[in-house]
């Protein structure tokens, strides 16, 4: 394991929040200061070309003075077991600079806390709780005890909870010890079902019921029947909600039936570049307004940084997601794949019966047209150009090449054909962009 030093974690002024909030409860402490430090998991030492490469991707930060630091040390890193998002990302950028012999890396949080009292802070421990999350984060006493956030752990067997001989109080065990929280009404569910089925549950089977029966995934408070006063409600809460668009459903598109919510527009430009002068200018189109509202509020409370991006890739992912998906532009310095626009679909084709043969993908460099379930054709694009074509992504059926990059006749009326075919287009894409590339180079 490697460990780098990293630039201050905290600017001035949040040193000043972070103190003050301290000494609230510890009022002893003089100064808080914080560096980040990065651990790297790595298959061979790196050369002294790499680590220069990778002390590079790890110069970030605010923009604050480095200090020389006072005090107690604490170190605080993603719990142990976890692989946190920003490890995700940092490790994917190091894999694209070519540091391919790191595995993994992983970032930290040192402080230094210096208190009026000889020998620093007594309770350090109560400090502590100002400094990480106990949900998502783990304090160190010393930088070699991060190996630990690269071990990896076996399995654990899968395991009965035995409800036959043990009833109730079994399950509610197993209930506390799993952290599945399950209302007593669902224990009583299970109880009887495996009662029935003459057997006992294994804790697979007790987990997965837990999430899938969860109020984020069925919403089962939500559209409960319920009693005010002991009188039944005509309505459950989201039926109250629903309600609103029974009663008013002028100019709404689309509501309570996919990603999001679509509401009526109006004409409006959308700026992007035009294909035939590669100039931008606005092209005044209809426009819808699409809105919704995101559930993940409660892992957003709980861990407010991880949970807030949980929510944000579910934002993206339901607004493209939307109808027959929204159309997406890529901008680039590379002539040619600047003004590339995916999702330019070609709707002739009978929807209706699941095929996607006629939808094309068009770019200024070619167009790849889907002739059939699982056949395409490559035409000039709209520069004139067909690269594609040149490249070795010819007319035929999804596959073949001999790069293996391809999978062989997908058909396209099936979610997994239809990624893979999305791949292929991609790769091919990425091929044409590459070629540019070398070719400006020379």
């Amino acid at each position: 394991m490697l460990k780098l030093s990293g630039a201050p974690a905290l600017s001035a002024f949040r040193c000043e929040k972070l103190l003050a909030n301290i000494q609230t409860t510890h009022p002893e402490v003089t100064s808080v200061y914080a560096e980040f430090v990065h651990f790297a998991d790595v298959k061979q030492d790196l050369t002294s070309q790499e680590i220069t490469v990778l002390e590079q991707i790890l110069r970030y930060g605010p923009k604050a003075q480095a200090q020389t630091p006072q005090g107690q040390m604490i170190i605080v890193v993603p719990r142990m077991g976890t692989i946190s998002p920003w490890a995700s990302k940092a490790t994917d950028i190091a894999k694209n600079c070519g540091l391919t012999s790191i595995k993994r890396l992983e970032r930290g949080v040192v402080y230094w806390v210096a208190a009026e009292k000889e020998g620093g802070a007594s309770d350090i421990k109560g400090i502590q709780l100002h400094l990480y999350d106990r949900m998502v984060e783990t304090v160190l006493s010393d930088f070699d005890s991060a190996q630990a956030l690269f071990g990896s752990a076996q399995p654990a067997p899968m395991a009965q909870v035995d409800i036959l001989s043990g009833g109730r109080a079994a399950l509610e065990k197993a209930n506390k010890e799993l952290g599945l929280a399950l209302a007593d009404d669902e224990i009583d569910y299970l109880i009887e079902n495996y009662k029935i089925l003459g057997r006992n549950p294994n804790d697979i089977e007790l987990m997965m019921f837990a999430q899938a029966n969860s109020e984020h995934c069925r919403h089962k408070i939500f559209n409960a029947s319920w009693d005010i006063d002991g009188e039944a409600q005509d309505k459950s809460l989201f039926q109250m909600i629903k309600n609103t668009y029974k009663c008013y459903s002028e100019n709404i598109l689309s509501a309570y039936k996919d990603n999001a919510s679509v509401i009526r527009g109006s004409v409006a430009g959308r700026f992007f570049p035009n294909p035939e002068n590669k100039e931008y200018e606005y092209h005044q189109e209809q426009m819808a307004i699409l809105m919704k509202v995101e559930t993940h509020n409660h892992p957003t409370a709980i861990a407010p940084f991880s949970g807030a991006a949980t929510g944000s890739g579910g934002e993206i992912r339901d607004e493209g997601a939307t109808g027959i998906g929204s159309m997406m532009g890529l901008n680039s310095s590379i002539d040619g794949i600047g003004e590339a626009v995916f999702g330019e679909l070609d709707l002739a084709a009978n929807v209706s019966d699941a095929t996607a043969e006629g939808l094309a993908y068009e770019t200024t460099v070619g167009k790849i047209k889907l002739t059939s379930a699982s056949e395409f054709s490559v035409d000039v694009g709209t520069n004139g150009q067909a690269e594609l074509d040149s490249l070795g992504f010819q007319a035929g059926s999804f596959g073949g090449g001999e790069d293996g990059q391809f999978l062989k006749d997908i058909d396209i009326t099936t979610v997994e054909g239809a990624t893979a075919a999305l791949i292929a287009v991609d790769n091919a894409i990425g091929q044409v962009a590459s070629q540019r590339w070398l070719q400006d180079s020379d």
